[in-house]
């Protein structure tokens, strides 16, 4: 039973939230009437749940000796020894290939899609984490590689403003990873990755207000949008942006406050606000559009 629950923090379930950003498509293309596009969508999401938990263990087989040095990561399976390297290798096989069956069997734009996402997170975890700013790029790529996932790649054509919008949102979460970091340690003890040398509060305090700037008016001029009103048959929309500028505010406020926010996954799923939010921003737009 043990060996089970090692296995599963291993592949870091909560992390699999993040593959919401793969129903993007089928939300705002108006998609989700159709089973067999509700399908594809599945899938693909799966495919990247697996993706992302296998690039998790790659990180983990690549940082295990670093780990133990921090007082957080050296409890992990792999740091502390309770899962072996060679049933880790054997877990990372299995689900790097159930992740590309997955996506072949969707189509084979996401099995490119998860291919990419697979080889720039392999980069990260050997090189591109190092390098300030391109570091937050590569966590924002895995969010747009989503979306991509869950629109070109299943045949829905994405709006240009949701994937601009997009980008802000993954760079936004990224900054505030990196600023929660730096409260975690506060001067004291070491740091725990390297490119954090090259951070400054002030720094990652600007990058996260323009980002956010950016994801509320992307987001505010997609619901205005001509060919959005046009698609959808509304110009209710925009009756759905309060939502996002409260989801927005409310995690600057957590991550100030709470020094919360460096692990957006479970963020979201502790903060009862953050949940109101995009339940109210979900209900409100799929009344809008149905």
């Amino acid at each position: 039973m043990k060996q089970i629950i090692d296995v599963w923090r291993l592949l870091r379930p909560r992390q699999w939230v993040k593959s919401s950003f793969v129903f993007t498509g089928l939300l705002f293309g108006n998609a989700w009437h159709d089973p067999l596009m509700v399908r594809r969508v599945l899938l693909a999401a799966v495919s990247f749940s697996l993706a992302a938990s296998s690039v998790y263990v790659i990180n983990d087989l690549l940082d295990r000796q670093q780990d133990l040095n921090h007082p957080r990561k050296k409890l992990r399976p792999l740091a502390a020894g309770t899962i072996s390297v060679a049933t880790a290798v054997s877990i990372l096989a299995v689900l790097l290939l159930a992740s590309f069956a997955l996506g072949f069997v969707v189509s084979r734009q996401v099995l490119t899609i998860v291919l990419i996402y697979v080889i720039i997170n392999i980069a990260y975890s050997v090189r591109l984490k190092h390098v300030v700013i391109l570091d937050v790029f590569i966590i924002a790529a895995g969010f747009m590689l989503r979306i991509l996932a869950g629109t070109t790649g299943v045949g829905i054509a994405p709006s240009q403003w949701l994937l601009l919008c997009g980008v802000m949102m993954a760079l936004f979460l990224g900054f505030a990873k990196r600023r929660a970091e730096l409260y975690g340690v506060a001067g004291n003890g070491p740091l725990p990755r390297k490119v954090l040398d090259h951070y400054q509060p002030v720094l990652l305090d600007n990058m996260i207000v323009i980002t956010a700037t950016g994801v509320i008016l992307t987001y505010s001029l997609y619901t205005m949008s001509p060919a959005t009103i046009q698609f959808h048959h509304t110009e209710s929309l925009i009756y759905t942006v309060p939502f996002v500028i409260y989801g927005i505010f409310r995690y600057i406020y957590s991550l100030h406050t709470h020094s919360a926010g460096g692990d957006p996954a479970l963020q979201i799923l502790r903060d009862p606000h953050l949940l109101a939010a995009i339940a109210g921003w979900l209900l409100v737009t799929l009344w809008l559009i149905s």
